[in-house]
This record gives C-alpha cells, structure tokens and sequence, in this order.
C-alpha cells in the first residue's frame, strides 16, 4: 500500500455494506481479479502493436516500463435521461484520457461518440465481442503527438436506455520515465514536452482536475 503512488487495498462488497450475499460478493470479485489479469494481457499485447509501428523491428520498446503497471477499472452506470448538448447537459463531458491506454468494454446501447481532427462528433456504435481501445494523454507524450490522445463524450439519445460500460486504465510502472522517443523528434520536429515520470503525470492531471484530490507528491509544473 502506497497512496502517494495511488496504491492502496480494494474495498470490496461484503454482505456486510451491500445486499449481495457472500457467494455473489466472492464471486464479483473474482470476476473483476480475473478480469484485470486479462485486460493487462491484451493491453500489454497492444503496447507491443504499437511498439513495432514506431521502431518496425522492437515489439518490447516498452515492456521494462511495464513490469508493475499501475491499472484502473471503472464500473459505470448511466441514467436513461436525454442528453442536450445545447444546454450543456451530457452523459458524461468531452475529455481525454490521461494515460496510456483505455480498454473499454460497453454493453449494446448507443452513446459513446469521438472527435476527430476537423471537430466533428463521431458515434462509436457498439459491437458485440469487441473493445474500444482509447489512447491517452501520456501516449500522446511519449510518442510527441504522432498519436493522439482520444477526446470522447458519452451523449445519451431520446428513448434510449440506461447504459453500462466498464473503462480499464492502462498505465506505466508510477516511477517511468516518459519522455519523446527518439524516432518521434528530430531538428526539424523537437519534443513538444519535457520528461516526466508517469505518477508524476497522473499527479498533476489528478490535481488540475478534482477539486478535493491531495497528494504530497502532487505538483503543478
């Protein structure tokens, strides 16, 4: 347990603080525990994708940044209430993810939308069998803007139904250093950041951006 690393125990269901027995509250956490080993597997497969599309020769560039990865499951539950853009009223506001990457699983409604470069809003219809796979903030970094963060909303149509979906946070070990690869700047395209550590980063995007969140180690720079 360390929480200026964002480490700490889970606090699970229990047939104490919730109406589940104890069968249903271990098997829900078995679930989630075999869950998260899967995610990390196909993540760190990803990561490998992505690692020969920038060195064409090197599937593991990033596997020794990758030995503890720090990861987030989210399970979400959106209202049926029609979204209005108009009136900023929204399932859930546009914005990017501040890590590596985002394996998201969605049951069969209709929401989740991209932007894509021009500004306009794409709908991500959902497919049975499959994830949307969302790039984030700190790949963008690593990578010197050749791959771009994705900036999502969730915008809820007029009779729809409630939706479900289930976010998996990939990130690198907390004390990584990301700073640009080489084959990502040259003289002519410098790194657009400076190096930082990945904790260092979700620190900082933690504190831009919840009001209540402290962190000894959180810093603004």
């Amino acid at each position: 347990m360390d929480p200026k690393k964002l480490k700490g125990p889970n606090v699970w269901p229990t047939n104490a603080n919730c109406s589940m027995t104890d069968e249903q509250c271990r098997l829900f956490r078995d679930t989630l525990e075999r869950y998260r080993r899967e995610a990390v597997r196909v993540c760190m497969e990803l990561v490998r994708y992505f690692a020969i599309s920038l060195t064409s020769s090197n599937p593991h560039l990033f596997d020794e940044y990758f030995t503890e990865p720090s990861t987030f499951i989210r399970l979400l539950h959106y209202s049926a209430e029609e979204s209005a853009p108009s009136e900023g009223v929204y399932a859930c506001g546009a914005h990017s993810d501040y890590g590596m990457l985002t394996l998201l699983l969605t049951d069969d409604n209709p929401g989740l939308q991209i932007q894509t470069k021009d500004g306009t809003w794409v709908d991500v219809p959902p497919k049975k069998g499959a994830f949307v796979v969302n790039i984030g903030d700190m790949f963008e970094r690593w990578t010197n803007g050749l791959f771009k963060s994705t900036v999502h909303r969730v915008i809820t149509p007029k009779d729809a139904n409630e939706r479900y979906s289930v976010p998996f946070f990939f990130e690198p070990n907390f004390d990584a250093l990301v700073e640009c690869l080489e084959s990502c700047c040259n003289k002519d395209n410098p790194a657009k950041y400076p190096p930082i550590t990945a904790g260092q980063h979700l620190l900082n995007m933690y504190a831009s951006t919840h009001a209540d969140f402290k962190a000894s180690s959180a810093k603004t720079s």
